[in-house]
């Protein structure tokens, strides 16, 4: 559904009217909690929405939010302030902060109306059960006042702590347990009371590791090779030969590609093509084919354009590494932005998403507008990361190897200062006649062999013409 709304010129405070006793019936009492998709659109454009232009009346930052009404929780939306709720959830034309934005009956903020976007954005959000990932306000709207704890963080949540070697338990049946991951499920499916599920047989097998590694079923001579090879490594080598296939590399290649939003084009409005971004496609099925450390990826894809010794591909003759750097232009794009600056904030921000939830896991980008209210990533960390990406500019760089670079490079500089000399003495011998070239083109003609001396220049070694004096009122 889209939205038609108004533009208008005030607002930054809301004030809340009732709504009736209709309204407040209609309201839910509690709320299921928000889908992914849900909290990732609160998270990157909602919650800064109201940061930006609300918190600072209506929120724990002020000791008396204007109105009673407080926007820093859905409890407060919903509560509402002096005048009655704020929020009517799935009910966007009811709800009084979708009808002061759109200046009905007064417009809000008072510093300057929101964006079509972002009142249309606002609206879906109210129609949509208007969910907020977190709805306690003691844990969702922290004492701004207390300094970020890092620490204290760290010390919350295991997925902080370092990694500690563990000894697998010991399992009740020993053969079943081939792997020491195999220990920790059986003895997590005896405490559940849970049996294993039956062995596979060769059939199901090779299915399930031919779409797992390559995505496509196997072929029938390929089940059969399996099914009949009584080797007792036919299971291994039928992984060796997956693995050794190209199709692996296109299979998981993809997956990657999901993470980094792999696109050709940058989508907005015009949607202009990505030059050659198949590059960095290709790049990454080699990169699995040819079982690339998972750091190295990492290094590439941060900063593979300033590697000292980058990753060379001998066959294609290509430098690797600078590849990897591709996904940073992976964005979408304004085609023809109205604020420049603004457009490229934001793309630098989806950046900094893209890199910390594909390497780390983690909403880095849910530390722009405040300190993360339950990892251990701050304000500032997140703008130490996002200057880092910020400060670099869109280029295009040649990814041939060094060695394909340097090709005829001292030949190249020999003809350059053979050029050189070459011009320098056409343009000598050009010189004397620069004066009366000059003079034709500008329909003059020398007034006298005085001034037509002074246009020529003298050649190195000469004497100097004698020079005249002349006195005010002499000749």
């Amino acid at each position: 559904m889209h939205w038609t709304v108004n533009r208008f010129h005030t607002g930054l405070i809301f004030v809340a009217t009732s709504l009736g006793a209709a309204a407040l019936m209609a309201q839910p009492t509690s709320v299921d909690a928000p889908t992914a998709e849900q909290a990732e659109f609160f998270e990157s454009i909602i919650r800064p929405l109201l940061a930006d232009n609300c918190f600072e009346c209506h929120s724990s930052r002020t000791s008396t939010p204007f109105g009673g009404l407080r926007l820093d929780s859905r409890e407060g939306l919903l509560t509402g302030g002096d005048s009655g709720p704020a929020l009517v959830p799935g009910r966007p034309f009811d709800s009084a902060i979708v009808q002061r934005v759109q200046g009905r009956p007064v417009l809000m903020p008072p510093i300057g109306s929101l964006d079509d976007d972002q009142i249309e954005a606002l609206a879906r959000w109210v129609e949509m059960g208007a969910p907020w990932p977190t709805a306690s306000v003691s844990r969702d709207t922290p004492d701004p006042s207390e300094p970020f704890d890092l620490f204290e963080r760290r010390r919350q949540h295991w997925a902080w702590h370092p990694a500690m070697p563990v000894e697998p338990p010991n399992v009740d049946v020993a053969e079943w347990a081939t792997t020491s991951v195999d220990r920790f499920i059986r003895t997590t499916l005896n405490k559940q009371a849970l049996d294993p599920a039956p062995l596979a047989n060769r059939h199901t097998l090779i299915r399930r590791l031919s779409f797992d590694l390559h995505g496509l079923p196997p072929t029938p001579a390929e089940v059969a090779r399996f099914v009949n090879d009584s080797s007792p490594t036919a299971y291994r080598d039928l992984v060796d030969r997956y693995l050794d296939s190209p199709r692996f590399g296109e299979r998981w290649a993809r997956h990657w590609m999901d993470l980094f939003r792999y696109s050709e084009s940058h989508g907005s409005e015009g949607d202009p093509d990505i030059p050659l971004a198949w590059r960095y496609r290709d790049y990454l099925i080699r990169a699995f084919n040819a079982d690339v450390p998972y750091d190295q990826l990492i290094r590439e894809h941060l900063a593979g354009d300033l590697l000292p010794v980058p990753r060379l591909n001998p066959d294609d003759q290509l430098n690797e590494s600078v590849i990897g750097t591709a996904h940073f232009r992976l964005i979408e794009h304004g085609y023809q932005p109205v604020d420049p600056w603004e457009d490229r904030v934001k793309w630098t921000d989806n950046q900094v998403d893209v890199v910390s939830k594909a390497f780390m896991g983690l909403t880095v980008s849910c530390a722009r507008c405040h300190d993360h209210k339950f990892d251990a990533i701050s304000q500032k960390d997140y703008y130490s990361l996002f200057g880092t990406l910020y400060g670099a500019r869109p280029t295009q760089r040649a990814v041939d190897a060094p060695v394909l670079l340097e090709t005829n490079r001292s030949e190249l500089a020999t003809v350059k200062q053979d050029i050189r000399s070459k011009l320098a003495d056409a343009w000598s011998a050009s010189a004397a006649q620069l004066a009366p070239g000059l003079l034709d083109a500008s329909g003059k003609a020398p007034n006298s062999g005085a001034e037509m001396a002074s246009l020529n220049p003298v050649p190195d070694g000469s004497e100097q013409p004698p020079q005249t004096s002349r006195k005010r009122g002499v000749s």
